[in-house]
This record gives structure tokens, C-alpha cells and sequence, in this order.
């Protein structure tokens, strides 16, 4: 979604946790040929991708625990929509001066 929509330059840093699924070999190679950097918090340090940590536990508190998917297909297009038309639309953040991520993209913009 995001990454269609604006494309960005080479030497874009991918900042995860060192789960499974980040070190995967095909995981991986897909940031390689997109020209991404991976980039792993430090074991067992939260801290290190707290901003990351924030988001999942927004997405279970204000979406899946609130739900029962019928099957991956459902799980996978709630959460896409939650992204896109809530969370990054119209969800207020703290860490942006309680404006969503769109109002506060549009102003660093202007800026």
C-alpha cells in the first residue's frame, strides 16, 4: 500500500525487531531488491522499536480484540482498512500533537 503509493529513493532503513519473520531469507531479499536497509533493534530491548511496539499494541486493543475474523482473508483486509482509513487518516497521536499522520504529513509539507 504504502510503498506503491510513494515509491521511495534507495537507502530507506526497515527498523524491526529481530523476529522470525524480519530475519526470514525471503523477507530479506524482498528489502534487498526494493534497495531497503534492514535494520534490528537490539535483543530482548524494547525500547529500541518502541514506536513499532506502540502501533501493534493500537492495532490489538482498537481493533482485534474487539473482533472475530472468519478466516486470514477477513483478518487481512480489517487490518488494512484500520491502517489506511483510520489509524493513519484520522486517529489522533500523541507523539504528533494530537493530529492524525496525514494532518501532520500536510503540515511538514506547507513548512
Amino acid at each position: 500500500m504504502a510503498w506503491q503509493r510513494r515509491r521511495p529513493a534507495p537507502g530507506l532503513i526497515h527498523h524491526s525487531d529481530q523476529g522470525n519473520q524480519y530475519r526470514a531469507s525471503l523477507y530479506q531479499l524482498v528489502l534487498a531488491r526494493r534497495g531497503v536497509v534492514a535494520s534490528m533493534s537490539r535483543r530482548g530491548n524494547c525500547y529500541d522499536n518502541a514506536p513499532v511496539e506502540s502501533f501493534f499494541s493500537s492495532l490489538k486493543n482498537e481493533l482485534v480484540r474487539h473482533r472475530q475474523f472468519q478466516n486470514q482473508a477477513e483478518a487481512r483486509y480489517a487490518i488494512a482498512e484500520y491502517i489506511e482509513r483510520f489509524y493513519n487518516r484520522q486517529r489522533l497521536h500523541q507523539a504528533l500533537g494530537y493530529r492524525s499522520p496525514e494532518e501532520f504529513e500536510k503540515m511538514a509539507g506547507e513548512s
